[in-house]
């Protein structure tokens, strides 16, 4: 049975979900959620498709699951990877996943949108300077812990790594300049070079420019 996954392009969030689900090899198809035209706020999605009134949401027959570590989770569960090796590993695997939701992809995910999808006027110049503030501490840990090491646990990419890069792929401006931080640059050049990585805009349904 096809996997289904509720989505756009424009979200970092599920692409934390679509990029190990392609990534894994399982049968799946995105279903575009129109975000920006306000799908997630009618009831009719709320009953239906997620109370929360988010993305991501995995379909597959009777289960349909929300929040993006929960749907890796569920495609480790199905696929067999993505996981860690070991009890250890998968320990530190939500351990990090833990921390993007909170630290990195919230942050980082709250400004690119303050800064590229509100209007300008309403761009709240002291509010993003904070929040960009407090994204460079998220980067300096990131970017020391991959010091020595490929992937951010173990010896091979897992939803570690697919929940910290997922905003980090993006091309407007929040903050985030590759230059700065060599391990992290070289670490999405790693992911991206992985057999089936898609961009984003490319995986998912969706981008600025089709609103253009």
């Amino acid at each position: 049975m096809t996997l289904k996954l509720h989505c756009f392009g424009e979200s970092g969030n599920a692409y934390k979900a679509a990029l190990p689900l392609e990534l894994s090899g399982l049968d799946w198809e995105p279903v575009f959620v129109d975000f920006f035209n306000g799908a997630t706020r009618t009831p009719e999605y709320r009953a239906e498709v997620n109370e929360m009134g988010e993305v991501p949401v995995l379909v597959d027959g009777d289960l349909r699951l929300t929040q993006s570590g929960v749907i890796q989770d569920y495609i480790t569960e199905k696929s067999g990877k993505f996981g860690g090796t070991t009890l250890e590993e998968r320990r530190e695997v939500l351990r990090w996943v833990l921390w993007d939701n909170h630290k990195l992809s919230s942050q980082a995910g709250m400004t690119r949108f303050l800064m590229n999808f509100l209007p300008e006027a309403k761009r709240p110049a002291e509010v993003i300077g904070f929040m960009q503030g407090r994204l460079k501490s998220a980067y300096q840990v990131l970017d020391a812990h991959l010091s020595g090491r490929d992937w951010i646990v173990g010896d091979g990419p897992t939803n570690a790594d697919f929940s910290c890069c997922a905003y980090l792929y993006y091309p407007e401006p929040f903050g985030f300049d590759r230059a700065d931080w060599p391990q992290i640059a070289a670490w999405l050049d790693r992911i991206a070079d992985l057999p089936g990585w898609k961009h984003p805009y490319d995986l998912m349904p969706g981008s600025p420019a089709d609103r253009a």
